[in-house]
């Protein structure tokens, strides 16, 4: 069985493609999915993210996102310690999740692969791309957020330039090239 990450900047489209592969009858694990539900189903991390970010890091039982965010998208320091929580968690529950799939290839869907390091993890990576301006009127429309957080959601991720140095492959989701033939193409390779 092959492990494949699949990741792209806030906006890029890198949902769209996994749906499509999903659609083609390939198992696709949502790192972000099962994020939120590990912060909020795994009582020890729980604990050691208030401990990292305070208590109003959780209110009533759910998670405070907008506290989160505003925590770390200014710090770099909270922001990986804040990863170096998750992240593991996350990726035993992949693995986990792994060992139940019967097809020859399993998809990963995670925002932050290569900013963590986690994209040596697997055995290819696929990389989504648009241009900055796409992904700001994409989540624009999708997010209803304000140009200044969509700004810093971005410059937190890692740019493009030097995703695409360490991707296997790269889609292109500009909306000038078809992205089914695309991925199609990368499946095959695989």
């Amino acid at each position: 069985m092959k492990k494949i990450g699949v990741t792209g900047g806030i906006g890029s489209g890198k949902t769209i493609v996994c749906r499509i592969l999903e659609h083609i009858g390939y198992p696709l694990f949502y790192a972000d999915m099962e994020a939120k539900k590990i912060m909020l189903e795994n009582t020890n991390l729980k604990k050691s993210i208030c401990n990292l970010l305070g208590d109003k890091s959780y209110i009533e039982n759910e998670i405070n996102k907008s506290y989160i965010s505003e925590q770390i998208f200014n710090n770099p320091s909270l922001r990986e310690s804040l990863n170096n929580l998750v992240h593991p968690a996350v990726f035993q529950s992949f693995e986990t999740w792994s060992m139940r799939q019967k097809s020859n290839l399993v998809f990963n869907e995670s925002a932050l692969l290569f900013e963590t390091g986690s994209y040596k993890r697997f055995d290819k990576t696929i990389l989504v791309t648009a241009t900055e301006e796409t992904r700001i009127k994409r989540i624009q429309l999708r997010d209803q957020l304000t140009l200044e957080n969509i700004t810093q959601r971005i410059q937190a991720q890692l740019k493009d330039e030097e995703k695409i140095k360490l991707a296997d492959f790269v889609i292109n989701n500009n909306d000038d090239q078809l992205i089914i033939p695309q991925i199609l193409e990368i499946v095959n390779q695989l």
